[in-house]
């Protein structure tokens, strides 16, 4: 079974537009795009476990600089 997940992102002020681009090059990431509200990105991903949405997806996610803060939000389909 995938593991998708959708991932509400918050990043220093102006990253927004540069956060969105890295992470739609990562891997397993289906969506990334800026948002308004109380988060600057919203993106979806997808991996076949989860052990590997957390190795392959989360961690390269949150090492893209300009990043504060993120919310994991599984699927539950």
């Amino acid at each position: 079974m995938t593991i998708q997940a959708y991932i509400l992102i918050q990043t220093e002020v102006g990253k927004a537009s540069s956060v969105a681009t890295a992470i739609r090059s990562i891997p397993g990431v289906t969506l990334a795009e800026g948002v308004t509200g109380p988060y600057d990105v919203i993106m979806r991903a997808e991996a076949p476990s989860m052990e590997e949405f957390g190795h392959a997806v989360l961690t390269k996610v949150q090492a893209v600089p300009g990043i504060t803060r993120t919310l994991t939000c599984p699927v539950t389909n």
